[in-house]
């Protein structure tokens, strides 16, 4: 019996530690996922804001640009922190170049797409 009790806490101890190289492997996949989700989405609203600015001024545009730019800041949430130059987070850059038209921050945010390998699915 006291084989035993000295056995399960070293096996724990080898469960906990190999799970924590395992875990790594699944977060830095999953921040992969997010980050192409996120630059995806992104890319959705460019082109929907693009269309709307071409469509007849009878459509209404917050539709599909109104429902793309939601989903592009739903997947930036868990990333918002992530920093995009000059002092701006990935949070503060989306939301001026989505709210405000501005457009140094959607550079920064496409830029952010570029450096981390999804440039592709932005315009």
């Amino acid at each position: 019996m006291r084989v035993l009790k000295a056995v399960v806490p070293l096996l724990a101890l080898v469960a906990v530690t190999a799970g924590c190289s395992s875990s790594e492997g699944k977060d830095e996949q999953l921040l992969t996922e997010q980050r192409e989700t996120y630059c995806m989405r992104l890319g959705t609203w460019q082109k929907a804001r693009n269309a709307e600015s071409t469509a007849t001024p009878e459509s209404s545009g917050y539709d599909g640009v109104g429902a793309a730019a939601q989903d592009a800041f739903l997947a930036m949430r868990p990333l918002r922190d992530e920093t995009v130059g000059a002092g701006r987070t990935l949070g503060e850059a989306t939301a001026a170049a989505m709210n405000s038209g501005d457009a140094e921050a959607e550079g920064r945010v496409v830029k952010y797409c570029g450096d981390v390998g999804f440039e592709t699915l932005t315009r």
